[in-house]
């Protein structure tokens, strides 16, 4: 699966969501999930296994539990991929920026006078 399909569903980008904070039990993320999104918790683990088996997510055992955390990999690729377009946005930033100042310096200036 191509890493924007995995990332197109609102379910799997808001268990990356969770998981950026540091690792947690697929108990914890089923948890926060069925709850905003209405789904099964089987639903959910078939969210997760997607994850899982696209690199996006790593899982380690602890005993009965299970522990996912975000696999950075998949998402440097998505990262590489969108960095052909930053121009797009950040020439608009840049813009911004020197307006700010400008309006910043204009205020002082008058402020002074």
């Amino acid at each position: 699966m191509h890493a924007f399909d995995v990332l197109g569903d609102p379910v799997r980008r808001r268990i990356l969501e969770l998981l950026a904070g540091g690792e947690q039990s697929s108990g914890a993320v089923s948890g926060v999930i069925r709850e905003e999104f209405g789904i099964s918790q089987p639903a959910v683990s078939q969210h997760l296994k997607v994850l899982r088996e696209n690199g996006f997510t790593t899982v380690r055992a602890e005993g009965t539990r299970r522990l996912y955390a975000v696999d950075p990999g998949p998402l440097r690729e998505v990262d590489a991929w969108l960095d052909h377009f930053r121009g797009f946005w950040n020439q608009r930033l840049d813009a911004l920026a020197t307006e700010l100042a400008r309006g910043r310096r204009e205020r002082r200036k008058n402020e002074d006078s």
